[in-house]
């Protein structure tokens, strides 16, 4: 099969495998095989790849579409009490959102515009081995660390940002009307014009503000806007908070050096410093057990350079570095020395 050559029926069916795709990969009981199988027929032929992202825009906006047939909070719990997921978007309604896109009828996307369901513009932007640059539509600045994706919809009533991975720092246009909304994990961060950093690293969210100020939620799905954070206040995160945790920092604080290129590790304990570490790294370094954990390091270090801490961990700490099962690295203490009597 190649490109000139496909016809009219060749190209419907690549997307509607790519729906099928992105509806299998994001569904909960997606197995190992189907994983393997879509790698195989991604990479099968280019139109694969190109129709699959385009997909995952699409469901990228449709994740924030209304649904009908939502009841109060707790309406999805099971009889026996225990918790469930997230309820799960029917594919009519990214159906709904792709037919929107796909065939722009005017009066579709006019509507879904004014009731805030359909941005009118929309653009995905990675930053993989150096910093980059971003201006958005509305002026806003950002500045994206490596190994970051996030996402731009511009609403009716609201700029959103999808952080979906990584790291930027933000320089908001001031819009009291139109207000600046950071979706990160499960969380928020609201804005009419500010200065902040959100570092993300799995379900660990970290907000850190230099200027105005920004409410901070750590569940999107709870009432109310959040906690207000002002200049020089960091608020923290992670999957199952109900409050963020607010503290102060300080003039020297390192959380922002990696817009010049390095990472500053304050005598942290390996507990606080692998996702640090981590989010630059290909491979995640596991920790054998909570003594190491509570092993300290420090030292300022080039963000692009991380493998090298890892490898030269083991001549400035008392650790040593195995694999598991999986083919992480793993950083072991080594054992302590009986006393002798």
């Amino acid at each position: 099969m190649t490109q000139d050559t496909l016809s009219e029926a060749e190209y419907d069916a690549i997307t509607d495998a790519a729906a099928h795709w992105c509806m299998r990969l994001h569904a909960v009981d997606c197995s190992a095989q189907e994983r393997a199988d879509f790698e195989q027929w991604h990479d099968a032929h280019p139109l694969h790849a190109f129709e699959y992202e385009a997909m995952l825009e699409i469901w990228d906006v449709a994740e924030h579409l209304p649904r009908p047939d939502a009841g109060p909070v707790g309406a999805n719990a099971p009889a026996n009490g225990v918790a469930i997921g997230k309820p799960v978007r029917s594919w009519r309604q990214y159906a709904v959102a792709a037919g929107v896109f796909a065939l722009a009828l005017p009066l579709a996307a006019y509507t879904g515009w004014n009731l805030g369901w359909l941005p009118n513009s929309y653009e995905h932007f990675e930053a993989s081995d150096n910093v980059r640059q971003v201006t958005l539509p509305d002026g806003s600045q950002l500045e994206l660390n490596l190994n970051t994706e996030l996402s731009f919809s511009n609403y009716k009533d609201e700029r959103r940002v999808t952080l979906k991975k990584g790291e930027a720092f933000f320089t908001v246009s001031h819009d009291v009307s139109h207000p600046f909304i950071v979706h990160a994990g499960e969380g928020k961060i609201r804005v009419t014009g500010t200065r902040f950093n959100v570092w993300m690293y799995e379900d660990q969210v970290r907000v850190n503000l230099v200027e105005g100020s920004v409410l901070v939620t750590s569940n999107s799905a709870l009432p109310g806007d959040g906690l207000r954070l002002g200049p020089s206040m960091q608020a923290r995160y992670q999957h199952g908070d109900y409050m963020p945790q607010i503290s102060q920092t300080y003039p020297n604080d390192s959380a922002l050096a990696w817009r010049s290129g390095k990472l500053v590790l304050d005598n942290l304990s390996l507990h606080e410093a692998m996702p640090l570490i981590n989010r630059y790294l290909e491979t995640p370094v596991m920790l054998a057990d909570n003594a190491t954990g509570g092993l300290r390091v420090g030292g300022v270090y080039n963000i692009k350079e991380l493998n090298n801490l890892v490898k030269t961990l083991p001549k400035v700490l008392p650790v040593y570095l195995t694999r598991n099962k999986e083919g992480n690295p793993v950083i072991n203490s080594m054992p302590q020395q009986p006393s002798k009597s």
